[in-house]
């Protein structure tokens, strides 16, 4: 070998020694940034922005908890929201929820995603600041293998990671049809779900299933029922009702109330139970005379407990006695606000004396949502707007959030996902008169929680965009083809104060949920996103 080679060769020698020497040397410099850019794959600008999970604003625990502890809660535990929807009347109003970004804007959102997957997350719970508690696996497909579920879920209310979970069924297995189900958190800490025709008290600390008990579901053969509505009284009784299904049909999920109901085929009459809340004993059983697809509410009036139930004709109104315990129907106070070609009230929703419905709970083709406000004391007191005008040529109306009430400002908030609208409405609470005072074009079927001063009200809506901008409204809803984002309204006007980047679908029938520090919980189909909003820095000035 020539002199001017062997140069060459140990030249190169030394360069791979170099090399390997660098590696060595900034291999742990290199490689979390490579890992970091991995990272960031995917996520985002709400969350890059980020860069990790959100505890929120700590400062804020001890007041929010405070906050939280002289709230008349009765038969729930005192949290910002120890309830599904708030509290035993499903109010929707999170008044000790914090807003942490400036209500006249600029702000800045920011977004991380749980930790671990949690399948068809529906409703998050708190208990304590470093709680939050899941209901999930309750979503599946209408046909073939369904995921396991549905399950109760402890986890970090920061991270998102897993605590415990509890699964209660398997539908393959079972036969059992798998619909979406809610969690409550009792006075003692314990959680309390249900679903198809059974009742389970989970340990909230373990996730330990402390007792279990079947439900009867009268007229309707259990396989077409499912105990999603369970409320608590304010002597502490559950107060469940149940979901049905049409008979004959077979598909998986909530959603097959609607897909078998279109064809027309018939649900059975739905079933009201008062169950006791530490031995999940019966104490009481009545068949309801129609189907009641949505939730019910409980409140106090003239001085007994009433429960309102939005039914498929209209709503009725069932006592529960807790010394006979019994319960029964109140027929003085019966509504049916129906148009020709309207269909099923929601959730009933309290505002001062009266209470409050939105119909097209489950579609219509041919006459638009309508809200209705009807006087406790006198059923034939009944007002009725229709905020978003008739229904046109080709349209969908399907409205199947409850009308979401503000008493303190006198508002109604209506959603309507078909016509891809949502309304606020001010009402008169000596008369019921309502006029509608702004509308937004805004698709969703969530509900629109409220948190903030009276007059600084903040409302949380959900916002879905088609990934397909001619597919129709109603077969992007079926298939989940779009996307959603959370939006932070003013809700005195609609007007956006902050707005987050659009993700993977809201759960449907879902809450965006406030939770401690200013944060919010967004569940999806993998688990949930948690967001929070600041202030931006606001922009140079131009020169």
């Amino acid at each position: 070998m020539t002199k001017s080679g062997i140069f060459k060769l140990v030249g190169l020698a030394v360069l791979v020694l170099l090399a390997v020497a660098a590696y060595r040397l900034l291999g742990t410099v290199v490689e979390p940034k490579i890992e970091h850019r991995i990272g960031e794959i995917g996520l985002t600008p709400n969350e890059i922005a980020a860069n990790g999970p959100l505890p929120g604003d700590v400062s804020l625990y001890a007041k929010e908890v405070a906050c939280a502890q002289n709230l008349p809660t009765p038969g729930y535990y005192p949290s910002i929201n120890g309830a599904e929807l708030a509290d035993a009347q499903r109010s929707g109003m999170f008044s000790c929820a914090t807003f942490t970004g400036s209500f006249d804007g600029p702000n800045k959102v920011f977004a991380w995603r749980s930790a671990v997957e949690y399948d068809t997350t529906s409703y998050i719970n708190n208990r304590r600041p470093g709680e939050l508690f899941i209901s999930g696996g309750q979503a599946p497909p209408p046909k073939g293998t369904i995921p396991a579920g549905p399950f109760v879920a402890k986890a970090d209310a920061t991270t998102g990671r897993e605590i415990w979970r509890t699964y209660l069924d398997n539908g393959n297995v079972s036969g059992a049809w798998i619909a979406n189900t809610n969690l409550n958190i009792l006075p003692n800490g314990r959680v309390v779900t249900a679903w198809q025709n059974k009742v389970a008290l989970l340990d909230g600390d373990t996730g330990l299933v402390l007792k279990q008990a079947t439900l009867p579901t009268g007229p309707t053969p259990a396989i077409d029922a499912s105990y999603k509505h369970l409320t608590i009284a304010p002597d502490g009784t559950l107060l469940l009702k149940d979901q049905t299904r049409p008979s004959g049909c077979k598909l998986q999920g909530t959603m097959a109330i609607i897909q078998c109901n279109e064809p027309g085929m018939k649900q059975g009459n739905s079933n009201l139970v008062a169950v006791h809340p530490d031995t999940l004993e019966v104490l009481d059983s009545v068949a309801l005379p129609e189907p009641a697809t949505v939730p019910h509410i409980i409140t106090m009036f003239e001085g007994r407990i009433a429960i309102y139930l939005g039914v498929n004709s209209g709503a009725l109104r069932y006592f529960w006695d807790p010394q006979a315990k019994k319960l029964s129907q109140d027929t003085s106070w019966v509504v049916k606000p129906m148009k020709e070609g309207q269909t099923t009230s929601d959730a009933p929703s309290l505002l001062g004396d009266w209470i409050v419905l939105q119909t097209n709970g489950l579609g219509s083709e041919t006459v638009a949502s309508s809200i209705v406000a009807v006087h406790q004391s006198d059923p034939a007191r009944m007002q009725v707007i229709f905020p978003f005008g008739e229904l046109k040529k080709g349209e969908w109306s399907w409205a199947p959030p409850k009308p979401q009430t503000d008493p303190e400002n006198s508002m109604i908030y209506s959603a309507d996902m078909g016509v891809g609208k949502v309304a606020g409405i001010k009402i008169d609470q000596a008369t019921g008169e309502m006029k509608t005072v702004w509308v937004v074009d805004d698709t969703t079927n969530a509900f629109q929680p409220l948190i903030g001063p009276k007059d600084k009200r903040v409302m949380l809506l959900s916002n879905a965009r088609k990934n397909v901008e001619k597919e129709p409204i109603k077969l992007a809803l079926f298939t989940g083809n779009y996307k959603e984002q959370v939006t932070w309204r003013d809700a005195a006007t609609g007007r956006i104060i902050a707005a987050s980047d659009f993700f993977e679908p809201l759960s449907i029938g879902a809450l965006i949920t406030p939770g401690f520090g200013g944060r919010v919980y967004f569940p999806t189909g993998k688990g949930f996103i948690t967001l929070q909003v600041m202030p931006a820095a606001a922009p140079p000035a131009s020169k």
